[in-house]
C-alpha cells in the first residue's frame, strides 16, 4: 500500500494543494494525508509557533504514514518543499516532488510587475478582480515579524540536507512566480544529489502552482512521475 504526504507552504494551508490533493485521491488508491501546520489554515495563529514545531508536525505524520505503508511518497509546496526535502533525506522516501519550492525566496523583477498588474486593475476600479491582491490581502497583518524570522530559519535549517536526498524527485516551478525565483529549480537541481531527476517550469504559473492556470498540466505530470515510480518503469 502507498502512503502520500502533501505539504503545504508558509501562512497557507491544505487548500494550496487541494486541487492536485483530491486529483490523487480520484486517481488511485493511495492514502492521501495533508495536515495543517500549526498556526496555519485559513486563520492563521502564528504569534508563538516556530518553525521546529512546523517540522515536528510534519514529521510526525510521515512517521504515521510509515507505520502503516510500504511505500511512502512526498510532495511539498513553497516552504513545504523545504521541509518535505529535509524529511526525504531523513527517512529515505520513495519518491519526491518539489513545487515552487523556496529553497531561495522572492524575485524582485516578477513582484514588481506583479505590483504593475494591481495598480493598473486599481485604476481601472477592477482591484477586487485581482486573485493576486484578494489572496495577499488576507493575509497582511495575520503575519507576526516573528513568525517571518522563523520561517528563515527553517530554510537555513533544511537546506544543509538537500545533498542528503537520494529518492527520484521531480522539481516544478512557475516561472512567474513572484516570491520563489524560477531559478531556484536549478539551485535545487545542483544541490540534490539525487541521481534521478526532472526539472520542469510552467510559463503561466505563479507561485500557488497548484491552483494556477497550468493545475491540469501539473496535476498529469506529478501523477504520471509518481506512478511511473510505482511501476518500476
Amino acid at each position: 500500500m502507498i502512503g502520500c504526504l502533501i505539504i503545504h507552504g508558509y501562512t497557507g494551508g491544505p487548500y494550496e494543494v487541494g486541487p492536485l490533493a483530491n486529483f490523487l485521491e480520484e486517481n488511485t488508491n493511495w492514502y492521501i494525508d495533508v495536515p495543517t501546520l500549526p498556526g496555519h489554515g485559513r486563520k492563521l495563529n502564528l504569534k508563538n509557533v516556530s518553525h521546529k514545531k512546523w517540522i515536528k508536525a510534519a514529521e510526525e505524520s510521515l512517521k504515521q504514514m510509515r507505520e502503516k505503508y510500504d511505500e511512502i511518497y512526498l510532495i511539498g509546496f513553497s516552504m513545504g518543499g523545504m521541509i518535505a526535502a529535509y524529511l526525504a533525506g531523513k527517512y529515505k522516501v520513495d519518491k519526491l516532488v518539489l513545487l515552487a519550492t523556496s529553497g531561495k525566496f522572492l524575485s524582485f523583477k516578477q513582484i514588481g510587475l506583479d505590483l504593475g498588474e494591481i495598480m493598473v486593475d486599481g485604476m481601472r476600479g477592477n482591484l477586487g478582480k485581482n486573485k493576486l491582491y484578494i489572496h495577499y490581502k488576507k493575509k497582511l497583518g495575520n503575519v507576526p515579524f516573528k513568525a517571518n524570522l522563523e520561517f528563515l530559519k527553517l530554510i537555513k535549517f533544511t537546506r544543509r540536507h538537500l545533498k542528503n536526498i537520494d529518492s527520484p524527485v521531480l522539481i516544478a516551478q512557475g516561472q512567474q512566480d513572484g516570491m520563489v525565483p524560477y531559478k531556484t529549480a536549478y539551485y535545487l537541481d545542483k544541490e540534490i544529489k539525487s541521481n534521478r531527476k526532472e526539472v520542469v517550469f510552467f510559463e503561466r504559473s505563479r507561485h500557488l502552482i497548484c491552483l494556477g492556470d497550468d493545475k491540469d498540466t501539473l496535476n498529469t505530470m506529478v501523477y504520471n512521475f509518481l506512478v511511473k515510480s510505482n511501476q518500476g518503469e
